[in-house]
């Protein structure tokens, strides 16, 4: 039986581990090829470790173990060339472009009028405009291809609400929501879709880390991930502490697939009912 995107090209970012991990390897196990990048280095303004190239290997080791192709390479949403030049080679290697998950990013915290520029600048420039360079960067292959395609771009709960001491990453988050509604209009003609996932808390390294459960306990001395699970459940309507990253990653599969081939302009919230609270 072929799978629900068989023979599709995926251009992931921010894939070595995490959700874009999770992405690259349930994309695979439907049947597509994969074009995986990752910064690969640590940000001077984020509080806990990035992605390593060790871990970008796994991604690569996984998704061939899976008996798929996979073009995985080092490169920076914040350098528009290394973004082109990972897309344009490995489209040449793998023959095509399908479906685009912009998923790279970052997260840090702190009080709006106590943010340094850097830390302000960072975000955006990662958390927006990184996304605004992985489409820039792919939307011509995808019309060149001629078979119309799908983009998602990894927003958040925090691009359709606000959250106090994170206003930094509310704004790049409402900017993509923004973002791909534009992209829709401009790419429906071509039969290119673009949604984003909008999630609550995912249980990955951006998350799990002190400044988070500080963030989030700020009246506990030294907060215990169990004390974080039980304030981050308090922010979500179903008896759960979070998401995982599988979760997100069968909605990327769902919206990326002919299943959604109608489905465009759409902000998808993986939140457990965390917007309706």
């Amino acid at each position: 039986m072929a799978g629900r995107v068989e023979g599709k090209v995926a251009f992931i970012t921010g894939a070595a581990r995490g959700q874009g991990r999770s992405h690259a390897i349930r994309l695979a196990q439907e049947g597509a090829d994969i074009i995986a990048i990752d910064h690969c280095a640590d940000i001077d303004t984020v509080d806990y470790a990035m992605a390593s190239a060790a871990d970008l290997a796994e991604t690569e080791r996984q998704v061939k173990a899976l008996g798929r192709r996979i073009v995985a390479t080092q490169a920076d949403v914040r350098d528009m060339q290394s973004l082109k030049d990972a897309v344009d080679a490995g489209v040449a290697e793998l023959g095509r472009l399908d479906i685009v998950c912009a998923n790279a990013g970052i997260l840090s915290n702190g009080p709006s009028h106590e943010l340094t520029e850097d830390t302000w600048g960072q975000m955006i420039d990662i958390n927006l405009n990184g996304v605004w360079r992985t489409c820039k960067a792919a939307i011509p292959h995808l019309i060149k291809g001629g078979r119309g395609g799908s983009i998602v771009l990894t927003s958040s709960v925090a691009g359709l609400r606000s959250y106090s001491g994170v206003s930094h990453y509310v704004s790049a988050k409402h900017g993509v929501v923004g973002l791909m509604k534009t992209l829709a209009q401009e790419l429906a003609p071509h039969s290119i879709r673009v949604n984003t996932v909008n999630p609550t808390q995912v249980d990955t390294e951006m998350i799990q880390n002190e400044s988070m459960y500080r963030l989030f306990c700020p009246d506990i001395e030294n907060p215990t991930r169990k004390d974080f699970g039980e304030a981050s459940a308090a922010t979500i309507l179903l008896p759960i502490d979070w998401v995982e990253s599988i979760d997100v990653s069968n909605a990327v599969l769902f919206l990326a697939s002919d299943e959604a081939r109608y489905i465009t302009g759409v902000a998808l919230p993986i939140d457990g009912g965390a917007l309706t609270i």
